[in-house]
């Protein structure tokens, strides 16, 4: 089956299913990014002050890095068709309580609650790759996230525009509370429209629960070492929501947090140490085993991508206005502007993939990295003296590479190990989680033109490791049947 395979307009078989599942994916989106294009008329429904926003603004991305962990197991052992419908129903939900809640406090909980909605991306993965084959997997998927990430955009046209058809001071909460009609609606829909493979395919599930299987002593040690920067990301939140920072959390609050998150890593760790013990008694045979460092490797890479994209897309509007208010623009063309770098995720993404199902995953991967180190070192130099179509065409450079890097690091994600997709694009998507909280207190210390280039720096060092440890995919894998044998599964 080639690329051209996929066919967009038709709705049935895989096609079927991969808009389905794209649609689902871009309902968590809308959800997720709802408040952001109405945050001028909820400061002035409640008041907020400036850092009060911030904090709604931090608190709507905390839960999501954990958040991609757990729906990532959640999914490899009951089946993505499950788990979306259930994510979707459930974050509607907290839409509502979001929509019509008449304190600050039940605003700021009810957003933290809303960044799990994130984790939705996760499933889809795993949804996709059950359908549709090695050679087209990588388009799939990158039609899948390009589409599906369009979300943002269309919380940023859509949820506007409905507030001012409501009408009146409470337009907002019933624009909000439509989006999560919406969710609530589409969780029936996808729950009696899709299935977890096609019929006659097994559904491979992890033989463990609880975290991730590793297959030798220094796999272990790796995996353990890799979870370490989610807890610090979620680390960083907490001091960001602090005294010293945005002052929604009190000092002993901070603390609280600090300790629970060292607590929690270390339940995580026992529970590691639970389901993996066994490599240090007796090695797994070669047929079973599979390499962490593969999953590292996109970790990492996804925390360059993704992450980088997350952060430019906070403040590249701010940066434009900032950068040529004096020759003139206002700040709805800096929107715009900055809007083009978002947009390219419609076509990046599926470009990204589909070049890695061409021309190879590894030559891919480093191809669009070394373009997004070069796109980033060209925003470095813009200044308030550069022609303004020159700094859109620059722009524009760089969303490709960055969005088409997404895209070639989750065209690589189900190669693997099949049975335990859901979790490692689980923990590849926390990555870019935790890229975006990184970025964003690097560009909290210094200007955007340094924060460009740390971004360049970060991809150049991603680009050294994954040219020295990263593997082309092999062209099989092996997966245990319920019945207890071994089946070889082509993915190439």
């Amino acid at each position: 089956m080639s690329a051209s395979s996929i066919k967009l307009l038709s709705f049935s078989g895989p096609s079927k299913i991969l808009h389905l599942t794209w649609f689902a994916f871009f309902l968590t989106f809308l959800v997720w990014f709802n408040s952001a294009p109405l945050m001028i008329s909820i400061r002035e429904t409640f008041g907020l002050s400036d850092a009060e926003v911030k904090a709604l603004l931090t608190l709507n991305v905390a839960l999501t890095i954990p958040a991609r962990i757990v729906v990532g197991m959640l999914v490899d052992k009951y089946g993505p068709k499950l788990i979306f419908s259930l994510l979707l129903a459930s974050s509607s939900i907290v839409c509502f309580f979001f929509a019509f809640a008449q304190s600050y406090e039940a605003l700021a909980l009810s957003r933290f609650l809303l960044g799990f909605v994130g984790a939705g991306f996760v499933i889809g993965i795993r949804m996709i790759s059950e359908w549709y084959p090695a050679k087209t997997v990588g388009v799939a998927e990158g039609i899948y996230g390009g589409w599906g990430n369009f979300g943002s955009a269309g919380a940023a046209m859509l949820v506007p525009l409905m507030a001012a058809w409501f009408g009146g001071d409470d337009g907002w909460r019933w624009s909000i509370a439509a989006t999560g009609a919406m969710a609530l609606i589409y969780s029936f829909i996808y729950y009696f429209s899709v299935s977890n493979t096609p019929a006659g395919s097994t559904y491979f599930k992890p033989k463990k629960s609880g975290a991730m299987e590793v297959t030798s002593k220094g796999d272990f040690v790796l995996y353990v070492a890799m979870n370490i920067p989610m807890f610090v990301a979620l680390g960083v939140l907490s001091w960001k929501l602090g005294p010293q920072n945005l002052g929604l959390l009190s000092g002993t609050a901070v603390n609280i947090a600090y300790a629970s998150l060292l607590a929690i890593f270390s339940y995580q760790l026992w529970h590691m140490w639970q389901i993996n013990k066994s490599v240090f008694i007796t090695p797994i045979p070669e047929i079973h085993r599979y390499k962490f460092k593969q999953v590292a490797i996109l970790n990492i890479a996804y925390f360059a991508t993704f992450g980088s994209e997350i952060a430019v897309i906070s403040m590249l509007p701010l940066f434009f206005f900032d950068t040529f208010s004096s020759a003139g623009l206002s700040q709805s063309q800096a929107g715009m502007l900055a809007a083009g770098y978002a947009g390219m995720n419609l076509v990046a993404r599926p470009i990204g993939g589909l070049l890695s199902d061409k021309f190879g995953r590894k030559t891919t991967m480093m191809t669009l990295l070394g373009g997004l180190i070069v796109g980033y070192l060209v925003l470095s130099q813009i200044d308030g003296s550069w022609w303004i179509p020159l700094v859109v065409v620059s722009t524009m450079f760089c969303a490709f590479f960055v969005h088409s890097g997404c895209g070639a690091v989750f065209a690589i994600v189900p190669l693997i190990k099949r049975r335990m997709t859901g979790q490692i694009a689980g923990m590849t998507g926390a990555y870019g989680n935790v890229g975006a909280v990184t970025f964003l207190t690097v560009l909290s210390f210094v200007s955007p033109q340094v924060f460009f280039m740390v971004i360049a720096g970060t991809g150049a060092l991603v680009f050294i490791l994954l040219a020295i440890f990263m593997d082309e995919p092999e062209g099989h894998m092996a997966e245990v049947m319920p019945d207890g044998t071994v089946q070889m599964i082509e993915v190439s």
